[in-house]
């Protein structure tokens, strides 16, 4: 199977989150003649819009290996800002020098179709393995992600499936393919703290109560604040002011309220408790009448460097000839959520174009990838380091 023409056909479907826009469709057309048996997931919370995921798994002996990713792709923006259709699924250039370009290219279309030319052609030269391959695909992990891998675990619980460890292929390397892998995430923790005063005339402060010098004291106890100096696999955590709200436009009046927005990168040496207990702390200390908002995109987490991240390395380095750094630089991903379920490593594309115009991964890339995965199945099932 091309991995180029499967990545094609994926990014012609317009599967902005939560569409999914006809790509669950093409991956069922092609997995089930695999062997693969195949479900579709539909997955709908109160208050949201439904999407569909895929569930498909060849086999059912163990080990079991699992590709998991996502359909879904961010908006395109403005498209007469691209050189194509962001859709069209073009490839521009002529052979070594030639681009795959569209929306989901290297985030993350491209890396799934390099997962089931990999299990294809394991397929087709060996028949089926000795054990099992899943593939968890959603349609949910560029937006809120409630209805996609999140929602999904509980569904596979009822059914007992398990997978031994799961590849993620998330875009991970910053520019050459093999530089980097990812082993963990930071956590992510938003924050919106709201200051309340009682509203006044300049002229006759002592008659109201500006919660302005409040919130300036209370940010000032968080800025240069050193969190932590770091682990042997994360860089210290970090918290970020993203915005500064009074919402008055009148000179001579004092505001009820002001507030103020804040992120949170973090480390596994912290937790979303430990993070809002140390918030507290200090907007307790300069005192007055506040509330604190929080949303946890994720919790930190790491896989210890072992048996399947060396198997993944040694793959990448036998196609790339580098040995990829094990990182946990980047956002969030959906391996958030599959660390709960088995180890969990990241790898994929270069991810320099992702969410940008004019989206693109090097044709030969997909190729690359496709091989590396081969091994990495040719490793797992062999038993090498398990």
């Amino acid at each position: 199977m091309d991995p180029v023409a499967l990545a094609q056909a994926l990014i012609r479907c317009p599967s902005v989150t939560p569409a999914n826009a006809g790509a669950l469709d093409v991956l069922t057309a092609v997995l089930e003649p695999l062997g693969f048996e195949c479900h579709r997931v539909p997955i709908q919370a109160p208050g949201t819009t439904a999407v569909d995921n895929l569930y498909a798994r060849l086999g059912t002996a163990p080990p079991y290996f699992c590709f998991a990713g996502h359909t879904d792709v961010v908006a395109p923006g403005d498209v007469r800002a691209w050189s194509l259709d962001p859709f069209s699924g073009e490839i521009r250039g002529e052979e070594a020098e030639a681009r795959l370009i569209g929306r989901g290219a290297v985030d993350m279309k491209g890396a799934i179709a390099a997962f089931v030319a990999a299990v294809s052609a394991l397929v087709a030269e060996g028949g089926a393995p000795g054990g099992s391959i899943g593939l968890l695909i959603t349609g949910d992990e560029e937006g809120d992600a409630v209805n996609g891998t999140q929602a999904l675990l509980p569904w596979l619980a009822e059914r007992g499936e398990r997978p031994d460890v799961c590849l993620v292929g998330e875009p991970t390397n910053p520019r050459r393919l093999g530089e980097a892998m990812k082993i963990g995430r930071r956590g992510s923790l938003s924050g919106r703290l709201t200051v309340q005063g009682v509203q006044g005339h300049v002229a006759y402060p002592h008659l109201a109560d500006n919660p302005l010098p409040r919130l300036v004291r209370m940010l000032d106890s968080l800025i240069d604040c050193l969190l932590d100096e770091g682990t042997a696999h994360f860089p210290p955590s970090s918290l970020v002011l993203t915005s500064i709200d009074v919402g008055n436009p009148t000179s001579n009046v004092i505001p009820a309220t002001a507030s103020a927005a804040f992120n949170i990168r973090f480390n596994t040496l912290h937790t979303a408790q430990s993070l809002e207990d140390w918030l507290r702390r200090r907007f307790d200390a300069v005192g007055g009448a506040y509330r604190l908002d929080l949303t946890l995109s994720g919790d930190a987490f790491l896989t210890e460097p072992g048996a399947f991240s060396t198997l993944v390395a040694e793959a990448v380095a036998r196609v790339t000839g580098m040995r990829p750094e094990l990182s946990t630089s980047g956002g969030t991903s959906d391996a958030r959520f599959l660390k709960d379920l088995c180890p969990v490593v990241e790898f994929g594309l270069v991810g320099e174009t992702m969410h940008k115009v004019d989206e693109a991964v090097a044709v030969v890339d997909l190729h690359r990838l496709t091989e590396i995965y081969r091994l990495v199945l040719d490793d797992f099932f062999a038993g090498t380091g398990f």
